[in-house]
């Protein structure tokens, strides 16, 4: 089994560029409009905390976790929101120590992690390195709102081999969420990091094949961009329906973002 150290290293060093991007801001700036509807800046970090102590019941302590998804599941309306919006009544300064508190609690338990674990989610169980994976994706595809919210840009870093990895691991859920047939054949993922490696993934002789920038496909699988705006190209009838509903996140197919210049 993979050592989950350099993805967990990872998800901190994540964590920690983001908490740079918010540590300071004022209660004005806590509560702009991210690109979320109806979310805050405050609703994107209460939204990763709130995750984080779930992730952290989910690694120490199932029976708590099982708790937990048996009151989302009574709650009316969607828990994720519910949490979202609960968090982000505190005080800014609360909630970023909360935040802080819940992601160094779960690298922790992650690291302390035994070999081969197994953790429930809200979807399949996840092992250390898909759990520190997952959570990483979250924080750099939220950060990204926050970013926009404050009119920054991030610069993107060779982090997102774990997000690459985690979209074409997911093109099969991708397929079966939206109730189409899961392609039989691999595809070809061919794609170039931020410092300019490539990054390969699949047969070489695969009829459909992926390729283009690897900041522009983790855009495209956590739905931050539509196809329309990032130079990520398809060849064959499957790999062009992929990047139609790629999603490299848990649950219902996302509503995606609409094209630059399209009326909001």
């Amino acid at each position: 089994m993979a050592d989950p150290t350099p993805v967990i290293d990872d998800l901190c060093s994540e964590t920690e560029e983001l908490d740079l991007l918010v540590a300071e801001l004022s209660p004005e700036q806590w509560a702009l409009a991210t690109p979320a509807p109806r979310w805050t800046v405050a609703h994107q970090i209460a939204h990763l905390a709130w995750t984080d102590h779930h992730s952290v019941l989910a690694v120490t302590d199932q029976d708590a976790f099982s708790r937990e998804v048996e009151k989302a599941l009574a709650q009316p309306g969607d828990f994720v929101d519910n949490g979202a919006e609960e968090g982000a009544k505190k005080p800014p300064a609360q909630l970023l120590a909360d935040w802080r508190a819940g992601r160094k609690a779960l690298a922790d338990a992650l690291r302390a992690a035994p070999d081969g674990a197994r953790f429930p989610w809200y979807g399949p169980p996840m092992s250390t390195a898909s759990m520190a994976t997952a959570r990483l994706m979250e924080t750099w595809a939220h950060g990204l709102d926050v970013a926009e919210a404050l009119g920054v840009e991030r610069t993107p870093t060779d982090r997102l081999r774990h997000i690459v990895r985690l979209g074409v691991r997911t093109r099969d859920f991708a397929f079966g969420v939206h109730g189409l047939p899961v392609p039989f054949e691999e595809f070809r993922v061919e794609l170039t990091s931020p410092s300019g490696e490539s990054w390969v993934y699949g047969p070489e002789d695969a009829e459909n094949r992926v390729t283009g920038p690897a900041l522009d496909f983790c855009l495209l699988v956590t739905q931050r961009a539509h196809r329309a705006d990032v130079a990520v190209r398809a060849e064959g009838p499957d790999a062009d329906r992929w990047l139609d509903i790629a999603q490299a996140f848990a649950g219902p197919p996302g509503s995606g973002r609409s094209p630059k210049g399209d009326a909001e």
